[in-house]
């Protein structure tokens, strides 16, 4: 057995190699005796030997298909050094094209070696590309908070963008598509499918990027694309057949020396890291590339904004993700003045929070465009667009983005701004240069957007249609609850009993979420696979989950998935709330709980009541500091039989009714404020005669 395999895994690592559920490893090494004993770790979390595991599973015929990949991972994990295992897996990547390992990349360690072995005879059995993308995405999985990925859907955007923009596309010529901090190599990928799709003959990918693992995982990925467009140019298929892609990738900081310096591209995409003071202020202050101011220290931002217009060749576009300060930093308003006056600084869109990290905060797109010839740019003014605020591209599936009608809203945007139409979508504005010379030059688009450009998007009588029938709602809960009588003496004096005492009579079942380890939360729109995440600051934000979680992570760790009528408890004093879960099957993170009634012993919505009293947590609550948590075995509950539980169950729907077209009503009055006030400040109202 190679020694790669003599590494340690946990229970959730071999339930994903065995493609279970961490329950059943559980059941196995209860069942059978001859389970690998533990090597390691705690009784709650033991570790077992990889190599007694896997010979274990192929014993027991229960290691299936996904079995090669996940035996394979645990080895780069076991690494430790996050250098390592990138530089071994894209050593992997070129090793399975047949390629001989980089002059000038790091050695691996022996340990590395054998892995980069393993890894090629897999990619041979397997399929060479499929095993490379499933270890980069685990490598980016398991560094998450150390490396800011671009989401494909949101990199295939920005590409459009760029090319929609150009006023040349490529057609049946070439394009020289620029990255240079191009992480592992996301926008190039999404740069080289929509080159190749609009038709051009020749694309070459340049990326750069300053992290030597990154550089390499880069340069192996987009190996893979300029393989595949070989060979279905030779095959003659459909789609990109015939196109020729070049790929250079090297490892550099482009601002301080690009090792592209000479190079002229067609389209620069780049999403470059965020808030940088150590990004070469001092000894750039005289660089050529500052022809519209050198940049303040603070705004590395429009550094890389200004490489990107100095690698541009006449008429190429850059589109940059950057944060929103970007656009109204006061720092930076004389280059941003340049900019405009130049005609260099296309377009700003502001997208909705949860399109890359940090999920939430609305980052932008600029989109900039080099002259054609040697004069100034044409002034077709300037597109501020707020996806952000837009009900159509806003939209949401799940609480992630909804990117079919994002990609819709830009696309429009940009193509009604570059044809000079007089209509753009709503939440988009063209806006003449000389409106955004003033003494902040702030180009943030909801400064200048109304969120209501149209008169029909006011939509007034449908608002006020939904505010009369939440009044009417909430006057009918009102009336069954005013029926409510005051009991008499004996009322304050019924008996009691706790959630722990009708767990240990079978009444119930208590189970406490978790919280997710790192890196296995995601922002935007949930796979097919993925499991909403409910937190405890989810609801001290008033709202629902805004993470998920893909289901296999969710099975491997035993996480809680609430079902629809469990009752909800939220064991924090600040957020202390209970109620019956209706909707989609959701994962608990930590300090919520979940009670599973037995519906013969106890009304699930009489359980729910009887909880979420304020004073009944108050009482729980352990007030051991300032975020005091709730002891839900404490809580108290109305010892009641099972047919009067069911007339307090009435009431407290009723309740529950009364509290939702409460906030109902919330919700729609100060919608109505809002768009009453903007329309008739700008005249889209009358006030009558």
């Amino acid at each position: 057995m190679p020694s790669t395999r003599s590494v340690p895994v946990t229970l959730a690592e071999i339930a994903r190699i065995a493609g279970v559920g961490r329950a059943a490893v559980s059941n196995w090494r209860r069942r059978h005796d001859t389970f690998p004993a533990r090597i390691g770790g705690t009784d709650a979390s033991p570790q077992f030997s990889l190599a007694e595991i896997e010979r274990w599973l192929r014993e027991n015929d229960k290691l299936k298909e996904i079995g090669g990949r996940e035996l394979l991972w645990p080895g780069f994990e076991a690494l430790g050094s996050r250098d390592e295992t990138g530089l071994a897996i894209a050593e992997a990547g070129r090793r399975m094209l047949g390629g001989q390992t980089s002059a000038s990349a790091a050695p691996l360690s022996e340990r590395a070696g054998e892995l980069v072995d393993e890894a090629v005879a897999l990619g041979r059995r397997e399929g060479a590309r499929e095993v490379f993308e499933f270890l980069l995405q685990r490598w980016l999985d398991a560094h998450v908070r150390q490396v800011s990925a671009s989401p494909r859907p949101l990199a295939d955007l920005m590409a459009e963008v760029a090319l929609a923009a150009r006023p040349s596309p490529a057609g049946a010529g070439e394009a020289t598509v620029l990255d240079p901090a191009c992480g592992a190599g996301h926008l190039l990928d999404a740069a080289a499918r929509a080159e190749a799709g609009a038709g051009a003959a020749r694309v070459t990918l340049l990326g750069c990027d300053s992290d030597p693992a990154l550089a390499a995982l880069a340069a192996a990925r987009l190996a893979f694309v300029t393989d595949e467009a070989s060979a279905t140019g030779k095959t003659g298929k459909a789609g990109a057949g015939g196109v020729r892609v070049t790929a250079d990738v090297r490892e550099g900081d482009s601002l301080r020396a690009d090792p592209h310096g000479q190079a002229a591209a067609d389209v620069v995409l780049c999403n470059p890291p965020f808030n940088e003071r150590d990004w070469g202020y001092e000894e750039l202050s005289t660089d050529r590339r500052w022809v519209h101011g050198l940049p303040p220290r603070t705004e590395s931002e429009l550094a890389w904004v200004q490489h990107a217009l100095a690698r541009l060749r006449p008429g190429g576009t850059a589109v940059l993700l950057l944060p929103p300060a970007v656009a109204s930093r006061r720092a930076g308003r004389r280059i941003r003045g340049a900019l405009l006056r130049a005609g260099l600084l296309r377009a700003v869109i502001a997208l909705p929070p949860g399109c890359a990290q940090p999920h939430s905060v609305s980052l932008h797109l600029w989109l900039l465009r080099a002259p054609e010839g040697t004069g100034p740019a044409e002034d077709n003014g300037v597109l501020l667009a707020d996806a952000a605020a837009s009900r159509r591209a806003a939209a949401s599936r799940e609480g992630g983005v909804d990117w079919d009608a994002l990609g819709e809203f830009v696309r429009t945007a940009v193509r009604a701004y570059d044809s000079g139409a007089a209509e753009l979508p709503d939440c988009a504005r063209r806006m003449a240069v000389i409106e955004l010379l003033d003494d902040e030059v702030d180009l943030t688009p909801g400064r200048h957007v109304s969120p209501a450009p149209g008169g029909d998007e006011l939509d007034l009588e449908s608002a006020w249609s939904g505010f009369g029938e939440a009044l009417d709602g909430l006057r009918a809960a009102g009336r069954a609850l005013s029926a409510l009588e005051t009991a008499g003496d004996g009322g304050g004096s019924q008996p009691r009993t706790t959630v722990g005492d009708l767990a240990r009579a079978g009444a119930l079942t208590l189970h406490g979420g978790q919280q997710p380890p790192d890196g296995t939360v995601r922002g935007g729109e949930a796979g097919e696979d993925g499991l909403p995440l409910l937190t405890v600051p989810d609801l001290l934000q008033g709202g629902g989950p805004t993470g998920w979680l893909h289901a296999s992570d969710v099975s491997d760790r035993g996480m809680l998935v609430v079902r629809p009528g469990d009752v909800v408890v939220a064991g924090v004093i600040r957020a202390f709330a209970a109620w019956v879960h209706q909707g989609p099957p959701t994962v608990l993170g930590a300090q919520l709980y979940a009670l599973r009634v037995d519906p013969e012993k106890v009304d699930a919505w009489f359980l729910a009541g009887c909880l979420r009293a304020p004073s009944n947590g108050r009482q729980a609550g352990t007030h051991a500091s300032s975020a005091s948590r709730v002891d839900v075995r404490r809580l108290q509950v109305l010892q009641l039989p099972l047919a009067e539980q069911s007339r307090y169950s009435e009431a407290f729907r009723r309740l529950t009714e009364f509290e939702e077209y409460r906030g109902r009503l919330d919700e729609l009055a100060s919608r109505l404020s809002r768009d009453i006030s903007d329309g008739l400040a700008t005249g889209r109202l009358s006030a009558g005669s």
